[in-house]
């Protein structure tokens, strides 16, 4: 079980940026801290402009917001449009405190 741990330790930041991340709240709320390498598309503006970030139908894409609302309404606007590998991944605090710190 240890093993499986460590090597999921070790592969999860892979993981991570092999998806696309997207804050879905505010332009204020982002600059205020997201997640790193998270894009900002509010959840009231992803119809227009996720063809910007993502044609592709099948890319991972992970939703956030502040409590998880946001980002199930944006899924539901995705899934619409025929996105097909879209998850709502939840609140950003609890994300953050999941991300690997940084060094610097």
């Amino acid at each position: 079980m240890k093993n499986v741990l460590i090597l999921l330790l070790l592969w999860a930041p892979m993981v991570l940026a092999q998806s696309l991340w997207i804050d879905v709240r505010t332009a204020e709320e982002y600059k205020a801290g997201h997640l790193e390498g998270a894009i900002n598309i509010p959840y009231n503006e992803i119809e227009q402009k996720i063809t910007d970030i993502s044609a592709d139908k099948t890319a991972d894409i992970q939703l956030y917001c502040r409590s998880g609302r946001r980002s199930g309404i944006a899924l539901e606007t995705l899934t619409s449009m025929g996105y097909s590998n879209v998850t709502n991944a939840g609140a950003y605090e609890q994300l953050k405190q999941k991300q690997p710190k940084s060094n610097d």
